[in-house]
């Protein structure tokens, strides 16, 4: 995104407002076919997402097919698959999905996917695990004590359920190397620990379900009949990474602390 100077951030309701207009108003849904959308100097904060115009983005336009070619007739879910396509924001450098076009002139953006570049100071990059660990750290948190929400599903844009998550406590902190933590070789490199550098890092501490390969459907299903527990949308391979590091927090711990209640425990640091 170019530099934007937004007039208004606004935070939007959560996604199941509609359903409780019935419980506001004594007369029919004023609310009825509208949608909430930002203005051109608007930015509208979501649940994992923000809301901005694209009119005037130069870097975000529609994506479009390449020139068309003859082919076979395509089947109803090859079209619905090339649609979905067709409206994702990918950034044209990593090929990351940064988002979605939710409209002809609104882009949705994922907060694990973008940064908020800071104009009045220096900025240092963190490392792709340590941001998605923040954030999904900072977006439980913000949920447990605004919403008094502490159990969430995970899932992907695409629908599909990655994880069962509960938010035990919010006031841990851990002590380990400063140049330690989660690693992935498959996302970035990391310099090798050194044993004399430690420090204290606040941290959540959770329980989760995996749910890849159609795992814990009963549980899934208990879970999203049950109005205490809240949503959450990431892109897939957001959802993966975020498993990966809970199964590597997991695997940090002592053999007897690992497991509660048949949930597997966890830490994301902040």
């Amino acid at each position: 995104m170019s530099d934007r100077c937004f007039l208004r951030v606004l935070p939007l309701p959560s996604g199941n407002w509609n359903s409780l207009v019935e419980e506001w108003c004594c007369h029919a849904d004023p609310f009825a076919n509208k949608v909430l959308l930002p203005r051109e100097t608007d930015c509208f904060l979501g649940d994992t997402y923000i809301l901005v115009n694209a009119l005037s983005e130069t870097s975000a336009r529609e994506m479009t097919a390449a020139d068309p070619v003859s082919s076979p007739p395509a089947s109803e879910n090859d079209l619905a698959q090339r649609s979905d396509e067709n409206t994702r924001v990918i950034c044209k450098r990593c090929k990351a999905v940064l988002g979605e076009r939710v409209s002809s002139d609104t882009i949705k953006y994922y907060i694990t996917e973008i940064v908020i570049q800071p104009t009045c100071k220096d900025f240092s990059m963190l490392p792709r695990s340590c941001f998605v660990e923040s954030v999904t750290a900072q977006c439980l948190i913000d949920f447990s004590s605004s919403r008094n929400t502490f159990r969430f599903i995970i899932q992907g844009q695409d629908g599909k359920f990655y994880l069962l998550l509960w938010l035990l406590n919010s006031d841990t902190l851990l002590a380990g190397n400063a140049l330690s933590g989660h690693m992935f070789p498959q996302f970035e490199e990391r310099p090798r620990p050194r044993p004399c550098c430690l420090e204290l890092r606040n941290a959540v501490k959770v329980l989760y379900h995996p749910g890849i390969k159609h795992r814990n459907k009963e549980l899934v299903s208990e879970w999203e009949q049950d109005a205490g527990v809240h949503s959450l949308t990431f892109p897939s391979h957001t959802c993966l990474e975020l498993l990966l590091l809970l199964s590597s927090s997991t695997r940090s711990l002592p053999a007897s602390l690992r497991c509660m209640n048949s949930f597997q425990v966890a830490f994301l640091k902040m």
